[in-house]
């Protein structure tokens, strides 16, 4: 055997029984100063083969023997805490994985808290503010492969991205700031890019090394969920240390290359989250896509079609990194395909939630402003087949949020793929998401596209200065003109001016039912629709008479001329007759619901009107509004029924001016009267009801029109919650629940919703007594669905529905519990 390890041997036996059996503080102290010399930090340092053997061999153990030895006695032998800071140093200034190994070791080791628990956390609170932590990633990256351990490298991960769980499973309440998972990996971002520069500055000077490690800790720390803590810290450094240095590029790459698989999601998905911009993406990734198959599908697959949660820019970020390279465009030209099959799934459409509906759409978007013109021809029959009929799906859904965007996105895909042919133009309301998604669409301009434009515009410039010089010359000529303007004077007020009108407004209803029909005068025509709200109301009984053949003659009436407001002048014309003789009217209309030759425009007027006129005669105190508002002149517009401006003006004087010595008696409220909707609720609901399922030549609610069978379901729950306190309450309630039943399973979202919203119209409206007693079976099936609903459901607005419904239920069974106790 070797004379110098037997001789480390004998004296690190010897420094061990003295620390276990001396009192003595001044041989202690020597006793830790000789062993000093083995890790090279003191005036006669032993040999290095010496301090190599010490610490592969003795280092770990003797650390023990110092930490069994640590107690409140022992550090008081000496004053001044000399022996406590000697005892440190060994921690601090030896083998720093073999130090954190033995501190963690020790810490996890002690049962209950107690002042050694407290030193060694102390001590390791002070190992990390000292970079030690770096210093330990940094041997095992000096490590070569053949002599690397893979079994202590697993443990080391572990105990390193773990030591904020650990460590406060041990301290509990008694745990330091510094072991706070947001204050500890921000910490280790910043070592890792310490041991990245001691990594770059190895290769600069020709040593060989590895990022293994460091790759496998970031992964780590990023599959524990702590990707924003790390990586905020690590990417903008990377972001600045990578721009202009090859060398750091490439040590990124690897760092990202060596991440294992089962963490490369995580890892991928921080980085580009945090990552400012596909630029800074494509630095600190490089073609890791082509050469990882896991990352590629990540890339390509996860992040577009599988999590819909990131932000705008991170898509951008994405899709903007395939695309700035010419290796990785057959991915982006890829990626834009099977977005665009999944955007034209019928499937998807119909079960996809909307969030998920809109991230795609985005992704869609983005995609193509990042490709050019010849990458999209190459394509264009693929493209153009997905996104017909992807427009044709989306076009059909019933939620107006799914059409919108596929108005939208077809727009925009249509003038990018085929642009030369017709253009797609849609309708829709402009808002805040359409605008986002049209500023997505404009195409990304390379400086090879930008080029050829700058020297005619700066050629032009010259001109252009006189043009602008010509102009300002003819202005300064014309401002004597300007003089004479008469924009000083106050313009005359005419918001109260109406328009002559050679034809005056009919007085009676049968004068409006001829004009409607048979006149060619169309100001007598519009002056009739005008007029007709105020004549129903003021002729109940004349209207009764004609109740029929007006409700006809509207549900029917075309636009003729340019009138404005004209649907809604038209629904409230029906309306009014609805109520006004409901009985005879919704009967009709219901029937007419049913009736074949109807437009789905019509068909949901009608569910419009009986809604609304519902909602009219379930009204307190309707009979003497509607009088109020029969008694005003028909012949009135409704843009002079405001009091003149100075007249209000005098008004205001009087009032001001006026002293009240008392105001008399409060007024009294509203007086009662009966629900005029009671006695007339069936002719509404149960024809509207009876025959959902009966398909007919052009209309069919379980097939293609499941837009009117998402609204006659809200309809149906409207009637519902209308009805409540009234006698056929019961027996609409129970007409609905089959109703419901019957379609629950149902794959359109808008449908889905109206069931859900019917069913807690009947748990509003039908007693709580009459619901248990009659309906107990039907309550429990729909409680089951209720709960599935909200647990399973893609929309989201399905599953507050049902959330709310399960609310209702749960607040009927403490109602019914509490009724029922003594």
């Amino acid at each position: 055997m070797d004379p110098a390890v037997t001789s480390i041997r004998l004296t690190v036996r010897e420094a061990v029984h003295t620390l276990s059996s001396s009192e003595d503080g001044g041989r202690i102290f020597s006793t830790l100063r000789s062993l000093k010399r083995y890790l090279g930090e003191t005036e006669n340092p032993a040999l290095p083969g010496e301090q190599k053997e010490f610490a592969r061999v003795h280092f770990s153990a003797f650390l023990r023997c110092l930490v069994g030895r640590l107690s409140p006695d022992w550090l008081d032998l000496l004053p001044n805490g000399q022996l406590e800071e000697l005892w440190a140093s060994f921690f601090l200034q030896g083998p720093a994985d073999q130090a954190f190994l033995v501190l963690m070791e020790a810490l996890e080791g002690t049962a209950s808290p107690s002042f050694r628990l407290m030193k060694m956390a102390q001590l390791l609170a002070r190992f990390l503010k000292e970079g030690r932590m770096a210093a330990v990633m940094e041997g095992q990256c000096w490590q070569q492969t053949e002599l690397a351990f893979p079994l202590l490298q697993e443990t080391l991960v572990t105990k390193v991205v773990g030591l904020p769980d650990r460590l406060g499973n041990c301290l509990q309440r008694e745990n330091l700031a510094e072991f706070f998972p947001q204050n500890y990996f921000p910490l280790l971002g910043e070592e890792v890019v310490r041991v990245l520069q001691a990594v770059v500055d190895s290769l600069r000077g020709g040593l060989d090394c590895s990022v293994s490690f460091v790759s496998q800790v970031l992964g780590k720390a990023c599959v524990y969920g702590r990707q924003k803590e790390i990586l905020g810290v690590l990417v903008p450094r990377l972001t600045v240390l990578t721009q202009g240095s090859c060398l750091w590029q490439r040590v990124c790459w690897r760092l990202v290359e060596c991440v294992p698989d089962r963490a490369m999601e995580a890892v991928l998905t921080g980085l580009v989250e945090a990552t400012p911009g596909p630029e800074v993406l494509s630095r600190l990734l490089g073609n890791l896509v082509m050469k990882s198959k896991k990352a590629q599908f990540v890339m390509t697959q996860k992040l577009l079609f599988l999590q819909y949660g990131h932000a705008t820019p991170v898509l951008q970020s994405l899709l903007g990194y395939l695309a700035l390279d010419s290796q990785r465009r057959p991915l982006l030209v890829q990626a834009l395909k099977e977005l665009l099959d999944t955007w034209g799934s019928s499937s998807a459409v119909r079960h996809a939630p909307l969030p998920q509906q809109r991230y795609i759409s985005k992704a869609v978007l983005i995609c193509l402003a990042n490709l050019g013109d010849a990458e999209l021809q190459d394509s264009r029959d693929e493209l153009l087949a997905s996104l017909m009929a992807g427009v044709k799906c989306h076009l059909d859904s019933s939620l107006p949020a799914v059409r919108r965007l596929g108005m939208i996105v077809a727009e925009v895909a249509s003038a990018r793929i085929h642009p030369e042919g017709p253009p797609l133009k849609f309708q829709y309301e402009e808002d805040e998401l359409s605008c986002e998604l049209l500023a997505l669409a404009t195409p990304c301009l390379t400086p090879s596209d930008v080029g050829p434009s700058v020297t005619p515009v700066a050629a032009e410039t010259p001109d252009q200065e006189t043009v602008d010089g010509g102009v300002s010359q003819a202005r300064l000529e014309g401002s004597d003109s300007e003089l004479d303007s008469d924009d000083e004077f106050v313009p005359y007020d005419m918001s109260g001016d109406r328009e002559l009108k050679s034809s005056k407004a009919p007085m009676y209803i049968r004068d409006c039912v001829e004009a409607l029909t048979t006149s060619e005068d169309w100001e007598r025509w519009e002056a009739a629709l005008q007029a007709l709200e105020g004549l129903v109301f003021r002729s109940p009984a004349a209207t009764r008479e004609v109740s029929m053949e007006l409700a006809r003659v509207l549900l029917h009436l075309e636009e003729k001329t340019s009138v404005v407001g004209f649907e809604g002048l038209r629904q409230r014309g029906l309306v009014a007759v609805t109520v006004t003789d409901p009985a005879r009217v919704a009967e009709y209309l219901t029937s007419q619901f049913y009736s074949i030759n109807y437009s789905l425009r019509q068909r949901m007027d009608i569910l419009d009107v009986l809604t609304l006129a519902a909602q009219e005669l379930s009204r307190p105190g309707r009979l003497g509004r509607a009088l109020q508002s029969g008694s005003l002149d028909p012949t009135s517009q409704p843009s002079c029924t405001a009091a003149p401006t100075w007249q209000a003006v005098v008004d205001e004087r009087i009032r001001s001016k006026t002293r009240r010595f008392s105001k008399g008696c409060p007024r009294r409220g509203p007086a009662g009267s009966p629900n005029e909707f009671n006695a007339v609720a069936g002719y509404f609901f149960f024809p509207l009801i009876q025959r959902f399922d009966r398909p007919l030549v052009t209309f069919d609610l379980l097939g293609d029109d499941q837009l009117v069978l998402g609204r006659l379901a809200h309809t149906l729950g409207v009637l519902m919650y209308l009805a409540v306190n009234t006698t056929v309450a019961m027996p609409m309630g129970k007409a609905l629940l089959e109703f419901v039943w019957a379609l629950r399973f149902h794959g359109d979202a808008y449908v889905r919703r109206g069931l859900l919203s019917a069913v807690s119209s009947v748990l509003l409206s039908v007693p709580a007594e009459r619901l248990l007693t009659d309906l107990p079976d039907e309550l429990l099936e729909a409680r089951s669905w209720l709960a599935d609903v909200a647990e399973k459901d893609p929309d989201e607005d399905c599953r507050m529905l049902a959330m709310k419904a399960l609310l209702l239920l749960e607040k009927l069974k403490d109602k019914l519990l509490s009724l029922s106790s003594p």
